[in-house]
């Protein structure tokens, strides 16, 4: 399992609308987008630069339910995901 340092959640921003990157227990957040797909292609970036691949990308609906996440590429299986 990844360090939490290494993860990153695409979060609903409420107050400015659009889409945050952030870690766990963040205080602020690391970028800022008008769309989802942009905050997660960035998530994924810096999970490959900043943990080496090892972390998760958890993303968030706007309801605030986690509906998906993605494993850096050191991080997945060879196994088939079955969703």
């Amino acid at each position: 399992m990844a360090n939490n340092d290494e993860d990153r959640y695409v979060v609903p921003n409420r107050e400015r609308g659009g889409w945050d990157v952030v870690k766990e227990d963040h205080q602020r957040a690391s970028a800022h987008f008008s769309t989802q797909a942009e905050a997660i292609a960035r998530a994924r970036e810096i999970v490959e630069n900043s943990g080496g691949g090892r972390g998760d990308v958890r993303i968030q609906g706007r309801d605030g339910q986690f509906r998906d996440s993605d494993s850096g590429i050191k991080n997945e299986t060879k196994a088939k995901d079955r969703r």
